[in-house]
């Protein structure tokens, strides 16, 4: 086996990723601190082609240092929109007629493995703070929760590693 060069890879160009059918899946993030943490989710949504991403609350935005050096340009590619408040954001999302899914550890939560999505409908993924998780009230105004099964000493994973899971897991669901 050889490793690929980089122009081998036949990635897209910003402009032509643009013009490209994304999933509809967004992703918000609920008050994020960790810089590299958000360009780490960039990243991501642009390797899975997500339609856009949601900056609540605490979570920095683009233009910055951070983020760039995790998400290596995709703050350029991947639509994003800054809203104060998560709740704010996510009832926006609501009104427009998407299916709300909190990660976060709660009672009724749903193993991301057994998740069931229809690919008809649009889906919204809320990850949260690094510390606090997904605010209480965000939950409340979720459709579920989203649990991803883990079998270790640890009750957490990195949000950034979380949102890659979950994000592979819904794009090879929906598509």
């Amino acid at each position: 086996m050889r490793k690929l060069n980089i122009t081998e890879l036949n990635r897209l160009d910003v402009d032509e990723y643009a013009k490209v059918e994304k999933i509809p899946l967004v992703i918000v993030l609920d008050n994020i601190r960790s810089l590299h943490n958000v360009g780490s989710v960039f990243r991501t949504a642009d390797a899975f082609r997500i339609e856009s991403i949601y900056l609540c609350g605490i979570t920095a935005t683009p233009p910055q240092p951070d983020i760039h050096k995790t998400a290596l340009g995709a703050e350029f590619s991947v639509h994003w929109e800054y809203r104060e408040s998560t709740l704010t954001a996510v009832n926006e999302l609501k009104q427009k007629d998407y299916i709300i899914y909190s990660v976060e550890q709660v009672e009724g939560s749903i193993l991301l493995n057994d998740l069931i999505l229809d690919p008809t409908k649009k889906h919204v993924v809320v990850v949260g703070n690094e510390v606090d998780g997904v605010q209480q009230e965000v939950i409340n105004h979720s459709d579920g929760c989203i649990e991803i099964p883990q079998f270790g000493t640890k009750h957490s994973l990195n949000v950034s590693v979380a949102s890659g899971i979950v994000l592979w897991d819904l794009f090879c669901k929906l598509t």
